[in-house]
């Protein structure tokens, strides 16, 4: 089943923006998909890429290739790949990123371990996506908010 956060229910509907959770799949197995490339797919593979599982060795090559093959009848290129984390941060249970430790201090809120070791790896990388700089943090105080991580 999907999981949508809250501060994603402005356009979870339409799927017109990457939720969280393909951005997730999308780090898990190395490929960049541009905004432009998801708004030429239809609502239901955009859908199917939500639903597709991408965690296990076996997954992830079927959700590869599902991508790839979507991105070149659309575009007659493949994406292009990054490299994958061995042990990426959002897998870290045992220490805060700089990065979101600075963004929540920045709210007057200073994150412990373990708050950050109760959430799930989908919400750890959900704050460290947000909390990035150059990126639209609007949605991190937000985050912070559903993840019951206000004093």
């Amino acid at each position: 089943m999907a999981e949508f956060f809250e501060f994603e229910a402005d356009f979870v509907d339409s799927l017109r923006c990457i939720p969280m959770q393909v951005r997730y799949k999308l780090d898990t197995s190395g490929i960049k998909l541009k905004l432009s490339h998801w708004h030429q797919m239809t609502e239901e593979e955009r859908a199917t890429l939500v639903e597709l599982p991408c965690t296990t060795e076996t997954e992830i090559p079927v959700y590869q290739n599902y991508l790839q093959q979507l991105i070149i009848e659309r575009t007659g290129n493949p994406a292009p790949e990054l490299p994958i984390e061995a042990d990426p941060l959002w897998m870290d249970a045992s220490s805060v990123p700089a990065s979101v430790q600075e963004k929540a201090q920045e709210m007057g809120i200073n994150l412990t371990l373990p708050q950050w070791a109760t959430l799930t790896p989908l919400q750890r990388f959900a704050l460290i996506k947000l909390s990035r700089s150059g990126h639209e943090n609007k949605n991190f105080s937000k985050a912070i908010a559903e993840f019951h991580l206000l004093p």
